[in-house]
């Protein structure tokens, strides 16, 4: 499971020009899930992302966590950042899980972050979606979980 967290000050997600999620200060969660993952893989990646240092403290250091300041979740299923690059041109999603297998892992994520108490938005899954952000420092980090 990869997920790409951007810390943001507001974002949303649109599906055919309807907002469908909102948040604002928080992050915005890029969620890729794969072949091989299971419930246990998206119960550690969520309880890592509500408690990554991402976020300043008075002195400007990495030193509070989603929870810590009380933020809010925008999730965004994406199955391309399971993409394979090494060869050719055109990406290869072979690594990517089948939607059937991946929307239950993507709920279980998003249950997860609510259990812990952190306010969740999403998208749809599965559908074409158009995402709007800001994104404050930039801060943008790259998480996987095996």
């Amino acid at each position: 499971m990869k997920a790409v967290l951007q810390r943001v000050s507001e974002a949303h997600v649109r599906v055919r020009e309807e907002l469908v999620g909102e948040i604002g200060e928080g992050l915005c969660i890029l969620l890729g899930v794969a072949r091989e993952d299971e419930g246990d893989t998206a119960v550690r990646l969520a309880e890592k992302v509500a408690r990554l240092r991402v976020f300043a403290d008075e002195a400007g250091g990495f030193d509070r966590s989603l929870l810590d300041v009380g933020g809010a979740a925008l999730v965004v299923s994406q199955f391309t950042l399971l993409a394979e690059t090494a060869k050719g041109r055109r990406p290869s999603f072979s690594a990517a899980a089948q939607p059937e297998r991946a929307e239950p892992l993507y709920a279980a994520f998003c249950e997860r972050l609510r259990g812990l108490g952190v306010p969740v938005e999403t998208g749809v899954f599965g559908e074409r979606m158009s995402v709007e952000l800001v994104n404050e420092g930039p801060v943008t980090i790259l998480l996987e979980v095996e």
